[in-house]
């Protein structure tokens, strides 16, 4: 790549005076938490395929993809192609279109468990709508999640997301509210779970079985170090879900990329709802619940006021629907058995880099999904996450995501990536030399700090 070479922080930089110019209007200088880094984000210019140019003229390989939303790249011929079609004839209409119908038919095929579907506008706003259909299913008010666990930008999905040994109580998880002002109803209605650990889990699920409306689980957490949940714990939930008489939902918003049926037909696993987003919709926002029909009938409003009323003026939008038959299109049996070979691969040299800069660290993942770490401490759940992760080694990782900036790489400030079909061995290889180069640019840094 033939372009400006990188110098992040470059404080006479375009993104730097654009960090400057966007602070005075809004707050953190973003209306993403996500894209801030100090000490300043680096602004885009254009992208195309799995290569983003910056305000700088700075070429970078893309291995976020707008946190795992572009798995087919950027402007990929098919999804622009269906986007400028369908904006001629129109953008949103109050009418409903036979694009929803097409996409939503798509998707059914693709997993045993979406007998039914019903679109949003986001994974956070998908979640919301799943919670609120399992206690219009069960007349009951709480739901159970994961400790640590993210499930979008929801009072109720964030509780206990950030918990730490000041407040997240002894073995058994409590209620630990995300922001400020958080209601104590919203702490009261969510019961904690500790990832993969069964009989903890059960401990808790019974001790709140009767109120207890549904079980949402992500089934490969990033915030539990990256690990899939076990056999035995899934089948220990499912199961007390079954005999309880409540929901046992996915949350599959970011693991459906990782087999054509979702991390669900991967691992063997048939909820009764599951919560869908960011590659179903080609880049544009979309979010969606699928399930069985017996639970989706909540939204049936067909014979009166449905158990759950819901609708949304972008709900179903016909541009978001046409980017994503066009992806789904893409996303084939084959094309997904390629890209998750090419994470095993990618996780590979990532793990020789780490050796071969002489630098402890790990790389977890699953599929075309990769997470690094510093240190070798056993992952598998948020607190053993949590105490792996210390306040240095979280600089690290900051430090090492500016180190990527400047080989011609962008990862998430927090170690993880992703692929996107686009790419091949050559990027691949890119990728394990950029984390070698960073790495040992680390070890330089920190040595020279000491000094």
């Amino acid at each position: 790549m033939l372009t400006p070479k990188p110098t992040y922080p470059d404080l006479a930089s375009r993104s730097a005076a654009l960090y400057e110019r966007a602070r005075r209007r809004i707050p953190a200088g973003g209306s993403r938490a996500l894209t801030f880094v100090k000490p300043y984000p680096v602004y885009a210019a254009k992208a195309e395929g799995c290569v983003i140019t910056d305000v700088d003229g700075v070429e970078r390989l893309d291995f976020i993809a707008n946190y795992t939303v572009q798995i087919h790249g950027h402007g990929h011929p098919a999804i622009v192609a269906a986007i400028k079609e369908q904006v001629e004839r129109a953008v949103c209409m109050t009418l409903p279109t036979e694009l929803e119908i097409e996409l939503a038919e798509m998707l059914c095929a693709r997993a045993t468990g979406f007998e039914r579907i019903r679109f949003t506008n986001s994974g956070t706003e998908a979640v919301m709508v799943a919670m609120k259909a399992a206690r219009a299913f069960t007349g009951r008010p709480k739901i159970a999640k994961c400790e640590g666990v993210y499930h979008g930008g929801y009072d109720y999905a964030e509780v206990s997301l950030d918990s730490d040994p000041q407040n997240w109580g002894g073995e058994q998880p409590v209620s630990v509210g995300y922001t400020r002002g958080v209601p104590a109803g919203v702490l009261a209605d969510m019961v904690v779970l500790p990832f993969n650990d069964v009989a903890g889990s059960l401990k808790v699920l019974e001790a709140n079985a009767a109120g207890l409306a549904g079980i949402l689980l992500d089934p490969v957490p990033s915030r539990c170090g990256g690990l899939p949940a076990t056999p035995e714990y899934l089948a220990a939930l499912q199961s007390f879900a079954r005999s309880n008489g409540s929901l046992f939902m996915f949350d599959e918003v970011v693991s459906f990329r990782l087999d054509y049926g979702g991390a669900q037909s991967r691992l063997g696993v048939v909820p009764d709802m599951t919560t869908l987003g960011k590659i179903i919709g080609g880049g544009l926002p979309i979010g969606a619940v699928a399930g069985k029909a017996e639970v989706m009938a909540v939204f049936d409003q067909s014979a009166g006021k449905a158990a759950y009323p819901h609708s949304g003026t972008f709900n179903a939008n016909p541009l978001t629907m046409a980017a994503g038959i066009a992806a789904m299109r893409l996303l084939s049996r084959e094309s997904l058995d390629r890209l998750n070979a090419l994470g095993d691969r990618a996780r590979v040299v990532l793990r020789q880099a780490f050796t071969d800069a002489g630098v402890a660290g790990q790389v977890t993942g699953e599929g075309s999904l990769f997470l690094l770490h510093f240190g070798t401490d056993a992952l598998g759940d948020y607190r053993r996450a949590y105490r792996a992760h210390s306040e240095r080694d979280q600089e690290r990782l900051a430090q090492l995501y500016r180190n990527l900036l400047n080989h011609g790489v962008i990862i998430s400030s927090w170690g993880l990536g992703c692929l996107s079909t686009p790419m091949g061995e050559i990027e691949i290889a890119r990728l394990g030399q950029a984390t070698l180069a960073a790495l040992r640019d680390l070890k330089a840094q920190e040595a020279h700090t000491e000094v």
